[in-house]
Parts: C-alpha cells; structure tokens; sequence
C-alpha cells in the first residue's frame, strides 16, 4: 500500500514539474497587469493586443507555413526512405540506420551552420526558401525513427501476398501498407511540426532579413523584455497542440476499435449443434 502511495506521489511530482509552468502561463495570460508576479483581475486585452500586433502576426504565419509544408514534405520523404531501408540487407539497414541516428544527435548549432555554409557556397539567397529546406532537412530523420518500427511490425510477405492477389506494388502499398504504418506516419508529422515550431538556432543561421518564426521574434523581444502578449500567444498555440492530439488519440483509439472488431472471430453460441 505504501509502495503504490509513493508511485503515485512522485508520479503526481513529474507531472506537477511538467505542467505547473504551463498553468502558471495559461492564468496570467488574462491578468489585467503586465506583472507576472502580481494578479490584478481577469481580462483579455493581451489576446486583443495579440491580434493587432503586426510583427507577432507575421512572425506567426512564417512560423505555420514553414511548419506545416516542411512537416508534410518531411513525412513523404521519410515514410518512403524508411520503406527503403526496411527492405534493404541487413548490412546497408544497419548503416543507414546509424547514419540516419547521427543528426538526431548532432548539435542544432552544427547543423544550422552547417546548411549555412552550404546555402551560401552554391550562393543560394537566405530567406524563406532557406528555413523550409533546412526544416525539411532536420526533420526528415525524426519521420525515419518514427515509421521504421511499424515497418518492421508488418509480416514480411504483406506486399507478396496482396501482390499475388493481383494488386500492383503501388496499389498495395497504399491499400494494403499505408493504413498499417498510419499510425507512426501521424506520429512523425506531429514530431516535425513540433520541432519546426519549436526550432530557434537552425531557423536563425538559415533565415534572412524580413524572414522571422516565432522563437526568432521572442528571442529579439527578450532583450528588451518579454510582453504579456506572448503568454497570450502561448496559451492559444498550447491549446492548438492539445486539441489536435486528443482528436487524433481519440481516431486512434477508434481505428483500433474497429480493427479488433473486424479481426475478432464468430464463435459459435454456447450449446449450439448438440443434439
């Protein structure tokens, strides 16, 4: 009994640790006062503010596109390069799993000065071209990590078999293939769309003039001090995430439903045919 109280207790910590930030940023979001330190009544003009803040709004919507198209590049090619690597030999899947680990582990700073150097030999101009590929490139191996698994859960003669029935390779990869592995291709787009939002150092060596994301705009205002209207801004983009994961949970789990409904056998009712 006290074994499971003291589970629970530090479970109640870690979660206490992770979210009481969170809702220390929800709340002061509607504070009346620019203080965080100080409540001074419910109010919503920083959101108000939020909306009419021109270089917030812009810094926003570089941050979306950039997000969203690098994302959704970023899963095609990562679904379709770990299709590759499962059905190569096991030496070169070895190897490329491990080449593949390396940016994972690399430095942010590496990598952003790495593509900096090489956007600026073959003189590509720095801008928002720039930061989509650089986005693209940083999350493609993320995508890798997240779909390999559910390559390597499939049976082996999926493909020769759906084949055999008189299926085309493409046809049978996306009927037969695609709604299996579904559910680490969401996984991996929701990685990179997250990191995209969340990068600051490979956005800033990759970026030129007029070209901002959020973590760059924040980082210019925390030099001259964080406005109440990023809480507001925060608070909006938290609860953007969470909706969009408790929707995609709840498909999941409804998926998975209906799959076990499906693969569940008709058994014979008690008693039935004995004479």
């Amino acid at each position: 009994m006290v074994s499971k109280q003291l589970q629970r207790f530090y479970v109640f910590l870690v979660l206490l640790f992770l979210y009481a930030p969170i809702v220390v940023l929800i709340v002061f979001s509607f504070n009346a006062s620019k203080s965080t330190a100080n409540w001074s009544g419910f109010s919503l003009q920083w959101y108000v503010e939020l909306f009419q803040d021109r270089q917030i709004m812009k810094a926003l919507y570089y941050t979306l596109t950039v997000a969203v198209i690098a994302s959704a590049a970023a899963t095609v090619i990562g679904t379709f390069a770990a299709y590759g690597i499962t059905n190569m030999q096991a030496l070169p899947k070895r190897a490329l799993q491990a080449l593949n680990n390396i940016p994972i582990l690399n430095p942010d700073i590496v990598t952003g000065v790495a593509l900096l150097a090489m956007f600026t030999f073959i003189n590509m101009p720095l801008g928002f071209v720039t930061m989509l590929l650089a986005h693209i490139t940083f999350a493609i191996p993320f995508v890798i990590l997240s779909v390999l698994p559910k390559f390597k859960q499939l049976p082996q003669d999926i493909l020769e078999a759906a084949m055999d029935l008189g299926a085309t390779p493409g046809y049978a990869f996306f009927k037969v293939i695609l709604p299996e592995i579904m559910p680490g291709i969401v996984t991996g787009f929701l990685i990179a769309f997250t990191l995209s939002v969340d990068d600051f150092v490979i956005s800033f060596f990759t970026t030129g003039g007029g070209v901002t994301n959020l973590s760059i705009e924040i980082y210019a205002m925390a030099r001259r001090g964080i406005k109440p209207i990023i809480n507001a801004l925060s608070t909006l983009m938290f609860i953007t995430v969470l909706v969009m994961m408790l929707i995609i949970s709840l498909r999941m789990d409804k998926d998975a439903a209906r799959k076990g409904e499906e693969e569940t056998p008709l058994l014979p009712a008690p008693g039935a045919g004995s004479g």
